[in-house]
């Protein structure tokens, strides 16, 4: 984001991706509200969502107790002490009050097949069946009416996270497709419901994220680099 976040993670394991900040610059924050995110990892979405939105209140969710410290070092980096991270299962939260947003980048990969060596990325890449409905009704639990569960996925998993929101009772309102290049298959899509919501599903016009040299394109860049919004 310019230069607007500090951010430390893992030498090696599990990294961040660009993900994170698309997720955050997709949160419909506003200042003073409370956005809680499940696999927060070192803290890049909250992080980034705090930049854009001033006077947020932020709390992640995440099983690794060195991801959770690396986080809270983070947030004090970067002077936000309306950032709290929790090492705590999704399964069973604690109670933490009630938020306006929950938003998360879950973990994808089928079980089957050969495991990454690295502990950090098996956890934030590997998904046992049933775990986007178990993220879906965890974060939509504490959310206040009519707020908001953002998820950024795979395009591939779209059909089942749609289907975990609508059990979780947030039904899915907007999709925005991130497309790698124009002309391409998208690979990631955003993902938004609304607790209790009723509105129809709207797909909307999606991101080109790079050029064709692959630089990324100047949508891209106000984003990931202006800390613009990615607006559903």
């Amino acid at each position: 984001m310019g230069g607007r976040v500090r951010y430390a993670q893992p030498g090696q394991g599990f990294r961040s991706g660009i993900e994170p900040v698309l997720l955050a610059a997709s949160i419909p924050a506003r200042p003073g509200q409370n956005v809680l995110e499940g696999g927060s990892g070192a803290g890049a979405a909250l992080l980034c969502l705090a930049a854009r939105v001033a006077g947020l209140r932020g709390t992640g969710i995440e099983q690794d107790e060195r991801l959770v410290e690396l986080a809270a070092a983070n947030a004090a980096a970067n002077k936000w002490p309306a950032l709290q991270f929790i090492r705590a299962d999704l399964g069973a939260l604690p109670d933490l009050g009630a938020f306006d947003h929950a938003c998360a980048n879950p973990p994808y990969h089928p079980t089957g097949g050969t495991a990454p060596p690295d502990p950090s990325r098996r956890a934030a890449k590997r998904a046992p069946p049933g775990l986007l409905a178990l993220w879906a009704a965890a974060l939509t639990n504490p959310l206040k009416p009519r707020g908001t569960l953002t998820f950024i996925l795979p395009a591939a998993q779209l059909p089942a996270a749609a289907a975990a929101f609508a059990a979780a009772g947030c039904a899915a309102t907007d999709l925005l497709p991130l497309w790698p290049k124009a002309g391409q298959p998208a690979k990631l899509v955003l993902l938004r419901g609304v607790k209790s919501g009723k509105t129809p599903l709207r797909i909307h016009a999606g991101l080109v994220l790079h050029q064709a040299d692959g630089a990324f394109t100047p949508d891209a860049e106000a984003i990931l680099r202006g800390g613009g919004r990615l607006v559903l």
